[in-house]
């Protein structure tokens, strides 16, 4: 079964045409892991089949938190192929290259890790960076959904979690060590790419301190000219307007070409490069993330699990010592030592880790509630943009500059079922639920005319879709 059926733009595997959808959410169940077993290569599953050829690392997690739905044991194997290239440091890198995929660029050879650090695998391939850590929320819910399987499968699974367990501490440990080596308790980034929300306004600023060598040539963008013979949606928005500027793609290359000079040594890369940042809405993801290995831990008789609640109080401390009288939580240029106060779903990384008092985090819920946020009366669904509509840097097509992303919505919601807001993770679920409706499982959606755009059919999408629905 190929995935490939619906990223050119037919949808129609149980979508009626002319955009009225799926007619129940039965089908949107059935149209969701249908598209995840597209997608299927086997070991892994591709995040896009034109677009994103290759495993990502946190796709490969919400992929994983979907596939839990319908395999337990598959869907720890998707984890394991990931953790299987795992750098000797404990990093896991942001792409695991599969050798059969069409090209893709920035390809192995111009990452080039293997050649230049001794910490890299030497197979499979990867990229030089990392993504958020989202992995041991997969985990949990792996460990929840294999309850109902069968006693082999129990065993089978919980044997493959304790054996995976030293891969997941030595990521976390590799975290704490190296992208917070002065104790903040907020994670350094190399490049927006590893925040996950590559053109975000975020990272605007210092991006503007990067600054490509007049000698550089950039290569060849495969985002781009993989969507231009797509059925892209956006009507006269094509795929240029959906995507990072030509301008920023330079930068984006530029910090490829510095990481790999530097050898991606952790201690050359933080006295280089040109973008150097503490990303919050990934420090409290780490936060949540460590609070949730722990229990995976503790249920299992594990190792590790004080030291991971240690973590997890030292990150909320630093999402937390970034925020406004309202709650709302700011990045760290750490080249200029400013904070970056930008409109942008980052802000509400506090609903990820928790924490704030009650005050507070009821002015923040009535912010993501108002119409700078999900009250908006132009939204065609009432989920976060990616960044306010009441921003200067809005742009409701440019990938993460004003569109809305399925995966946001579930961190969210997550978030405020975990902070003990259940009617607004409610409200927020169903009308996720509504957008992904349509079948299409876009990477992104048009905040106003809920036009998909980007990859499809994307897999986190589908797998959001099918976690949600299974609540």
């Amino acid at each position: 079964m190929s995935g490939d059926l619906t990223e050119s733009g037919d949808v129609s595997g149980g979508v009626r045409r002319g955009g009225a959808g799926l007619r129940t959410r039965t089908e949107v169940a059935a149209r969701a892991a249908y598209v995840l077993r597209g997608n299927d290569r086997g070991g892994l599953t591709v995040a896009a089949p034109r677009l994103y050829p290759h495993m990502w690392s946190w796709d490969a997690a919400f992929v994983a938190i979907g596939l839990a739905r319908l395999s337990a044991s598959r869907a720890l194997a998707e984890l394991e192929t990931l953790f299987a290239a795992q750098w000797r440091t404990g990093m896991v890198p942001h792409i695991v290259f599969s050798p059969d995929a069409p090209p893709y660029e920035p390809g192995p050879d111009r990452w080039a890790c293997r050649d230049v650090c001794p910490d890299a695998p030497p197979a499979p391939a990867t990229s030089g960076i990392l993504q958020p850590p989202v992995h041991a929320l997969a985990v949990r819910r792996i460990l929840d959904a294999v309850r109902i399987a069968d006693a082999a499968e129990q065993r089978d699974v919980v044997g493959r979690i304790r054996a995976l367990w030293p891969a997941l501490l030595a990521w976390h440990r590799y975290l704490v060590a190296r992208r917070d080596p002065d104790g903040r308790g907020l994670l350094t980034i190399y490049h927006g790419w590893e925040s996950g929300m590559d053109n975000s306004p975020r990272w605007d600023g210092p991006y503007a301190g990067v600054i490509p060598s007049p000698q550089f040539t950039p290569f060849r963008r495969s985002d781009v000219h993989a969507l231009a013979g797509a059925a892209t949606g956006g009507g006269a928005a094509g795929s240029a307007a959906q995507r990072p500027t030509d301008a920023d793609y330079r930068r984006y290359q530029w910090l490829v070409e510095e990481l790999r000079r530097a050898g991606y040594d952790d201690a050359r890369v933080q006295n280089s490069l040109d973008f150097l940042v503490a990303d919050v809405f990934a420090s409290a993801i780490f936060a949540a993330a460590g609070e949730e290995l722990a229990t995976v831990g503790d249920e299992l008789g594990l190792e590790g699990v004080d030291e991971l609640l240690g973590h997890a109080a030292r990150f909320r401390r630093g999402v937390l010592g970034t925020t406004d009288e309202r709650g709302f939580a700011a990045d760290l240029d750490l080249r200029r030592d400013a904070f970056l106060r930008m409109d942008t779903i980052a802000g509400f990384a506090p609903l990820l880790c928790g924490g704030l008092e009650p005050a507070r985090q009821r002015r923040l819920l009535e912010l993501l509630a108002s119409p700078a946020w999900c009250g908006h009366p132009g939204l065609a669904h009432a989920v976060p943009p990616s960044t306010s509509p009441s921003a200067p840097a809005f742009d409701p097509v440019r990938y993460w500059r004003g569109p809305q992303w399925p995966p946001m919505n579930w961190l969210l919601i997550w978030g405020l079922e975990r902070c003990g807001e259940p009617d607004a993770a409610y409200r927020m679920r169903e009308a996720t639920l509504d957008q992904l409706a349509d079948g299409v499982f876009a990477e992104y959606y048009h905040p106003f005319t809920g036009e998909p755009f980007g990859g499809r059919p994307q897999s986190w999408s589908a797998a959001v879709a099918l976690d949600l629905l299974a609540r």
